[in-house]
């Protein structure tokens, strides 16, 4: 029986992916996936779409989303699967994340605006409507404008922390995150803490405080995890029995990542599934 082919970590256009969830079914089905999780940035908005785009295709869709969080200067990003959407804390939370970028964004933009011509109008012209405004869509922005080749180069430069132009964001702790994500009945999974050469962005004792909290999965095998520290996840993951997850973070267009290109075992998902209490799979 062949291997099914699960990728648990993709964008779409309601946040900062280049296309529209039912498009991002359609390239899944492309892509020979059996199951994909539609991850966007702090918002569930594109899971209606994506559900109904799944009937008939013969793809599992895992409904999620990315909640951004923060520890210190560290951006810490969390997986959660099949939780309530409608779950008051978790809208709650989320409704002032997304306001927290919007506003953010057009911080960068003033900054930027000083020495390159761009404008807040120029950025809202790359988002789709009722898309979580942020820095990528301000790298398109300057994409558009002849600043940057690609969306990585203006990341890589214009956008970069140390030009000038950053503004932090603000985010809760990884801990509430954890804690939101299972009070709504999901599976929180810790997103690529293993990234760009350094240690896992939570230390040692940061992962026994999460476990404590309710985190149940960590993302091991993705394009942006050092050996080292993949290394270092699965250790963590085999001490506290978590779920270990591989994902693309697909964004179409807006990066490099090809759906497919890490996956989830099979029986990873499963434990997924059987976690959750919070919503289902959407089986197409």
């Amino acid at each position: 029986m062949p291997t099914r082919l699960v990728d648990l970590h993709t964008h779409s256009s309601v946040s900062d992916g280049t296309e529209a969830p039912a498009a991002l079914i359609a390239s899944a089905v492309r892509a020979g996936l059996d199951t994909v999780a539609l991850t966007d940035h702090d918002s569930t908005a594109g899971w209606s779409e994506a559900s109904a785009a799944v009937a008939g295709t013969g793809l599992t869709l895992v409904p999620g989303m990315e909640l951004s969080t923060r520890l210190g200067l560290n951006s810490v990003h969390m997986l959660g699967y099949l939780f309530d959407p409608a779950h008051p804390g978790l809208v709650a939370e989320t409704a002032r994340l997304r306001d927290s970028r919007l506003h953010r964004a057009e911080r960068i933009v003033e900054r930027i605006a000083a020495d390159y011509d761009l404008t807040w109008g120029d950025v809202l012209a790359q988002a789709s409507s009722g898309a979580t405004l942020g820095r990528p869509h301000i790298a398109d922005a300057l994409v558009a404008k002849g600043y940057a080749p690609d969306r990585s180069a203006a990341f890589a430069g214009i956008l970069h922390w140390r030009s000038g132009y950053y503004e932090p964001h603000e985010a809760p702790s990884p801990l509430i995150g954890v804690r939101l994500i299972r009070e709504a009945g999901g599976v929180p999974v810790i997103a690529h803490p293993a990234t760009r050469g350094r240690e896992p962005n939570v230390s040692s004792e940061g992962f026994e405080a999460l476990v404590d909290a309710g985190l149940l999965g960590v993302e091991v095998d993705h394009r942006e995890n050092t050996t080292a520290g993949k290394a270092r996840l699965l250790e963590l993951a085999r001490r506290y029995d978590l779920i270990v997850t591989g994902s693309s973070d697909y964004h179409g267009d807006g990066k490099p990542n090809r759906l497919g290109e890490n996956a989830t075992a099979p029986e990873q998902l499963d434990r997924i599934v059987d976690a959750a209490t919070g919503w289902v799979p959407v089986r197409g």
